[in-house]
């Protein structure tokens, strides 16, 4: 029987062909040429003789046929080109030759060789075998006749298959495209495509099966899903996105670089035409790889969760062990302290200095009304009595005019004592602390949802367009979920929320047993140990859930407009843990959370600024180094004279104080400073911050945000190497919690800024280029580098925050008034 179909299908073809050949003979246009696949018709066409062809063939089911047609034409004549028109069975595909495309500030590129494939059609099974016939209309309205080379194949390996890589050529008057058909058990695929050569700049694209095929430079972008491609591209598609189980991969050469950051050939020059034919080719290999099934978005899933829900368990288990020591020495009865006489030994400067027992540098009681204030437990109101009073809050403690001078007597003496900054009464000094908690939720709710709503709508521009340049993700590891299109992204943020809620909790217990401790009116509460404010602390906790949020929100689309999501909630992590380390040793003349939150402020109106103006205009960098090294010697200043620097009621004072005190103590006399360890961390911050205005000012870094988020960093870990050389200089003691802290947090980090640096994409640079720097996943098939620095980051951060709160736990059995402030 198949001996015998295949004479009659010939047959049948023949008489078509004839049947055709009459019909059109009888028009203008002369009768078809019966066309060969393979073979090249050379011709001439006027206004007067147009040239038809017509070729045949057959479809089997299951089968799908692509035709190829090739055109050529000597002419440059862009008067009168040479129109070719195929026409097929449910469509119509034209062209002209010379084929013009346009590129940057309407640069024209005349192409004379042009290589289109058809859209091919596929028998259904009910039909059975199908035949099929082209024709191709060849015609000019030149006066003269044009000659032309016409040459119609059919494609062998249009069908992509699934792990195969496939090789090919393309350029830009020749796009190719594929199908590709999604196996029973596969739900979603990676298209993978490479080439050795970075130019020319090329366009990746997926469509439906619908024809016409948009596969030339100026309507590529109008169906489907596409992205801009140097050395390397790569698109998730999932089967759920194409009724029909199939799709077309599309690929196009743009004649321009400039899209994929390459410049315009220095040859061209205004509006000048220029023919280029086979010049930009370019070499594409294309591998259609499964993506990872649903099973491994479970895993990951619960990975995620109990990988930081394992912090919960080491807490409690902490928790317990110390509720144990606890009720043993509540039991055997709490041994009173040495008064600090075995915290401060004689080694130590300030002590060496002064006289024995004399204390010099602390309050004593009798001194003053204000050194006596709440001095006692029984002078000191009930625990239980904080009120939300605002009169008590913007009271303040200091109302009398000798009590500001006794300020000025008490904070300019050369050594301080802890008993000398904590005079104020604790119920306001609490309240005020807890002013930054409620302010930075309040921030948080104002700045998140506007977030929340924009990166919604850039990844709803993204699903609608399907421009996948918008957002700078890792493609070669990015797992859509929903309308998500890079949910391991997302997922890894959820470390910075858990472990946000779970130092809350941390500090809120602490809270409570501190609160108990002063209802119970506990000697060691009252007068030992550094003053409990746990007001930043929440602020700290907050902060980190925050920034997990809104990590998430930039990752739904990263890219450089949204980039200051990310870092936002990390300048005020920086500045709160500042905030809270000058805190621990000067609470009564710490920063009000009005001031702090408003200089926060401030910093993301520079960041903002300085991702509009920061990338190539000088006058931005010299405004922002001038304010950067200003502020620097007014925090110093402030600092140095713990706020006592106002000279009379000017503001600006402080640099008087500055350039008083640089010529008196380096110029007039060359005086020893009167507070040698303030003045050496002074200098080196200041050496420090300068060098990055100068830094800025030089070189002027695009990534503005995380050149302040590095100023931050750097001045935060300054400040605690300072905090913890000083503790040990004073002698004063590292228990285990924060021994283990620091040390983990030391390693956690390390860790975490290894993976930081593994770039895998970079808004700084074109769409195509940044896709160069894509790399496959390394966790679970599901994970990248940057997803693991999510997950280390907020470890490492969480146990800083430990650091903080449990660094001079060692002192709770020491005096306030033995207890050095530096």
């Amino acid at each position: 029987m198949a001996g015998v179909a295949a004479p009659v299908s010939g047959a049948l073809l023949c008489a078509l062909l004839w049947v055709v050949a009459e019909a059109v003979g009888a028009g203008p246009g002369g009768s078809p040429a019966p066309g060969a696949f393979g073979r090249v018709y050379r011709g001439a066409v006027n206004i007067s003789a147009e040239r038809v062809y017509a070729f045949a063939y057959s479809s089997e089911p299951g089968q799908v046929d692509a035709v190829r047609v090739y055109v050529n034409s000597s002419s440059e004549n862009l008067q009168y080109p040479v129109l070719f028109v195929v026409r097929q069975q449910k469509g119509v595909l034209s062209w002209q030759v010379p084929l013009i495309f346009r590129g940057l500030y309407q640069r024209t590129y005349n192409y004379q060789e042009v290589s289109r494939t058809l859209c091919p059609s596929e028998p259904t099974p009910e039909t059975g075998p199908s035949d099929q016939i082209i024709f191709v209309d060849v015609a000019s309205m030149a006066p003269f006749n044009i000659t032309y080379e016409l040459l119609v194949t059919r494609i062998e390996n249009f069908q992509l298959e699934t792990n195969k890589a496939f090789n090919f050529t393309a350029s830009p008057s020749q796009p190719q495209y594929f199908l590709y058909k999604f196996p029973q058990d596969v739900d979603s695929v990676i298209i993978k495509v490479v080439s050795d050569a970075v130019y020319p700049c090329s366009v990746v694209s997926v469509q439906d099966i619908v024809c016409p095929v948009y596969d030339l430079d100026h309507n590529v972008e109008f169906n489907g899903v596409y992205q801009s491609m140097t050395k390397q591209a790569a698109i998730t598609v999932q089967r759920k996105d194409f009724p029909g189980e199939q799709f077309f991969v599309v690929f196009v050469i743009k004649p321009e670089d400039y899209a994929c950051g390459g410049s315009v050939p220095s040859s061209i020059h205004g509006n000048v035409n220029r023919t280029w034919n086979l010049q930009r080719t370019k070499n594409l290999q294309v591998t259609i790889v499964p993506s990872i099934k649903k099973s491994v978005y479970v895993q990951a899933m619960f990975f995620s969760f109990l990988s930081f829900l394992s912090f919960y368990l080491g807490s409690v288990v902490v928790a317990f062990v110390h509720y144990i020591r606890v009720r043993r020495k509540a039991s055997a009865g709490r041994l009173s302290p040495e008064d600090g006489s075995g915290i401060m030994t004689s080694s130590h400067p300030i002590t060496a200095s002064t006289p024995e027992g004399s204390s010099y540098g602390a309050i004593d009681e009798s001194s003053s009304s204000g050194g006596r204030q709440f001095s006692s437990p029984e002078r000191r109101p009930p625990a239980g009595s904080d009120t939300d009073s605002s009169v008590e809050e913007e009271s303040d403690f200091d109302t009398m005019p000798e009590i500001e001078s006794d300020k000025n007597v008490i904070r300019t003496k050369v050594f301080l004592y802890l008993s000398d900054l904590s005079r104020k009464d604790r119920r306001i000094v609490s309240k005020k602390y807890k002013i930054y908690f409620w302010n930075i939720i309040t921030i948080a709710v104002f700045y998140a949802l506007p977030v929340i709503q924009l990166v919604i709508t850039y990844q709803t521009v993204v699903n609608v367009t399907g421009n996948q340049d918008i957002c700078y993700y890792n493609f070669l590891c990015a797992h859509p979920l929903g309308v998500l299109s890079a949910f391991n992204n997302v997922l890894s943020n959820v470390g910075h929320m858990l472990l946000g809620f779970l130092f809350l909790l941390i500090v809120l217990r602490r809270d409570i047993l501190h609160r108990r401790a002063m209802e119970m009116k506990d000697i060691y509460t009252l007068d030992y140990g550094i003053p409990k404010h746990f007001g930043l602390f929440y602020a700290m906790g907050i902060a980190l859930m925050m920034e997990g949020v809104l990590s998430a929100c930039y990752h739904v689309c990263p890219n450089y407009s949204n980039f200051q999501f990310d870092t936002s909630f990390m300048y005020m992590i920086a500045g709160l843990c500042m905030l809270k380390l000058y805190q621990t040793r000067h609470p009564d003349i710490n920063a009000s959370a009005y001031s702090a939150y408003a200089s926060f402020a401030v910093v993301i109106c520079l960041a903002v600024l300085g991702v509009v103006f920061g990338k190539n205009d000088m006058w931005f960098w010299v405004i922002f180094s001038m304010i950067h090294v200003l502020a620097s010697l007014a925090l110093s200043t402030q600092i140095y004279y713990m706020g006592r620097f106002k000279i009379g009621k000017c503001y600006m004072g402080v640099f008087r104080r500055v350039a008083m005190v640089l010529y008196t103590d380096c110029i007039q006399q060359c005086s020893r400073p009167m507070y040698m360890d303030r003045m050496v961390l002074l200098i080196v911050g200041n050496l420090v911050n300068w060098s990055f205005a100068i830094f800025g000012l030089v070189y002027r870094p695009r990534d503005f945000a995380s050149y302040i988020l590095g100023i931050f960093i750097c001045n935060l870990l300054l400040y605690l190497a300072f905090y913890i050389i000083m503790k040990l200089r004073s002698s004063e003691k590292l228990l285990p919690i924060p021994l283990f802290c620091i040390v983990a947090t030391a390693v956690v980090w390390a860790a975490a800024l290894y993976f930081f640096f593994q770039t895998l994409s970079s808004w700084e640079e074109t769409p195509a280029e940044s896709r160069e720097k894509n790399r496959p996943c390394i966790l679970l098939g599901f994970f990248d580098d940057h997803d693991i620095w999510h997950f280390l980051s907020a470890a490492a951060l969480f146990f800083s925050f430990l650091v903080l709160l449990t660094l001079d736990d060692d002192l709770d059995v020491v005096r306030r008034d033995k207890i050095p402030v530096f």
